[in-house]
């Protein structure tokens, strides 16, 4: 929350403009991923263990998913504008964890544990898994990094306590 001052007044937790951008980031991975992986390059569609038609139907499934995300978190960050509670920093922060946990749930989760599809087929995978799942750690860890920056500054916490002298020292 901002005061009339445009102060951070409580944790980006809180505040609406964290969590509207977080879904934002979610659905901007997720809209990268579809657009430029299962279409331009059309390296692998969201379910590749059957026939074309499904795999495109898991396509269009996810981009409907995407899409609803996009709205959703849309609406949030205009009611946190309409609140006065917008906070750009806190919307920063949320959009970077929120691209970073997609690209690393869909590297981890989608393509090793569940085996849905892998980045691309017929090469060497190791290569495009590093590279995939550093690059969605690397926004993670940056998104994290921010927030916690974010947290101790509006909960006054950002420097060392000060060490009090021993009693009968004055």
């Amino acid at each position: 929350m901002i005061n009339t001052a445009g102060r951070a007044t409580s944790s980006p937790l809180r505040n609406r403009s964290y969590w509207a951008a977080f879904l934002l980031g979610i659905a901007t991975m997720a809209a990268i991923d579809e657009i430029v992986f299962h279409q331009i390059l059309a390296w692998h569609h969201f379910y590749d263990n059957a026939t074309s038609d499904i795999a495109l139907l898991s396509d269009g499934l996810l981009h409907a998913a995407e899409l609803f995300i996009f709205v959703f978190g849309f609406f949030l960050m205009l009611d946190a504008r309409r609140r006065g509670t917008f906070w750009p920093a806190a919307g920063w922060a949320g959009f970077l964890v929120g691209l970073g946990l997609f690209q690393l749930w869909d590297g981890v989760i989608d393509h090793k544990v569940l085996r849905l599809h892998q980045i691309r087929y017929g090469v060497e995978l190791l290569p495009y898994d590093i590279a995939w799942n550093v690059a969605g750690g690397l926004l993670l860890v940056a998104g994290l990094i921010w927030t916690v920056v974010l947290v101790r500054r509006a909960t006054g916490r950002w420097s060392r306590p000060r060490m009090r002298p021993p009693e009968g020292s004055r």
